[in-house]
């Protein structure tokens, strides 16, 4: 590695973990702020605080890690090129892709350490926050007695070999709104698809409104028994509080689980449940290479910022507006793939591929 090569990558990492470590203080002394009245009321060990908090760092890094590159990236090559250090590199022949080499080989390992965190210690990061906070942090009468939103689009594998798909489910009076139930056999063969527009609970089971049961027969698939009720009791073991501790939670699932997870509902014709699940799968894969993409648009910016007095300020508003669209394009490129109006590949890669682009013309127009 030349001398220039090891004084910015040296610069780079010195910035990026000072950026992380300011990020993850802010979010303990503002989480503990916020609920230093409960932490007090509860009486919790410090000792728990201290677990509780740790457990966060993985989620405050992957949250993070994107902005501290960016923030890394432009205050070193701001610095660089308000000193005419930049000036005297490109007079000696290096082009915009030499200069930057060191950048960009940070962002892509970030972007690599990133994915790894995602798929092997997020999942058990978020088993064991919720683990000490249901344990320690919440009482079981506030448990009860706090008023929860409705469920959205609730997945869950219940018993009896069962999938749930669950359009809308209210935790305060039990209510659902659009349900189906797929039923396997021990080959994994569809054995009984109910559908129901709606449902409740009596106190002792389900009762479905404008019920379809399918029934499909062992020997051909096609020959299959169609029944409607206008209500029906289902026969189904799971109560509302098993539905809420059943339901998915994809933060706790890595790629590999989720895609296994998607395959199992292909034949249940839940196509919006799918979709949204796919979006969720391609996020996983696009948001890493966020840190790589993001990194690319500042650096033009950062090589054409040259004031002395301003430069740090300059910097750190660049990477904050960056950010910011960064982030609202990716919402938005999310909320469209879920929206059933792009495909949830597209969805997922629609900010990179955005930005990748913009990065790019500039980079060819300026350098």
């Amino acid at each position: 590695m030349r001398i220039i090569d090891r004084y910015v990558t040296k610069s780079i990492i010195l910035i990026f973990i000072s950026t992380i470590f300011i990020f993850s203080m802010m979010v303990v002394l503002i989480d503990s702020a916020v609920n230093l009245d409960e932490f007090i009321d509860r009486k919790v060990p410090v000792e728990i605080l201290v677990q509780y908090y740790l457990a966060y760092i993985p989620t405050v890094l992957v949250q993070t890690s994107s902005l501290g590159c960016l923030i890394a990236v432009l205050f070193t090559f701001t610095n660089l090129n308000s000193q005419n250090e930049v000036i005297v590199l490109r007079s000696a022949g290096m082009n915009f892709w030499q200069i930057t080499k060191p950048a960009l080989c940070f962002g892509l390992l970030i972007s690599c350490a990133i994915f790894l965190v995602n798929e092997k210690y997020i999942p058990l990061a978020e088993s064991r926050i919720r683990a000490i906070k249901n344990e320690n942090m919440i009482l079981e009468v506030d448990r009860k007695k706090k008023k929860q939103s409705k469920i959205k689009n609730l997945t869950f594998y219940g018993l009896k070999n069962r999938l749930y798909f669950i359009d809308s489910f209210d935790p305060n009076s039990f209510d659902i709104e659009g349900i189906t139930i797929i039923e396997y056999d021990k080959q994994q063969n569809i054995k009984e698809k109910t559908h129901a527009f709606k449902g409740s609970w009596t106190g002792l089971a389900w009762k479905a409104f404008q019920c379809q049961v399918t029934n499909y027969a062992e020997s051909d698939i096609n020959k299959t028994r169609i029944k409607v009720y206008q209500q029906k009791l289902l026969d189904i073991e799971e109560t509302p509080e098993d539905f809420l501790r059943q339901r998915i939670n994809i933060t706790s699932m890595n790629i590999r689980q989720l895609r296994k997870y998607i395959s199992r509902f292909k034949d249940s014709g839940a196509t919006r449940a799918i979709n949204n699940l796919k979006v969720d799968l391609h996020q996983k894969i696009a948001f890493p290479f966020g840190n790589m993409v993001i990194i690319l648009v500042g650096l033009p910016m950062a090589l054409v910022t040259r004031s002395r007095r301003a430069g740090t300020l300059i910097s750190l508003a660049i990477a904050i507006g960056i950010g910011f669209f960064y982030y609202l394009s990716n919402s938005v490129g999310l909320a469209l793939g879920k929206g059933g109006l792009f495909p949830p590949i597209l969805s997922a890669w629609l900010a990179p591929l955005l930005f990748t682009s913009v990065a790019l013309y500039f980079i060819h127009e300026k350098f």
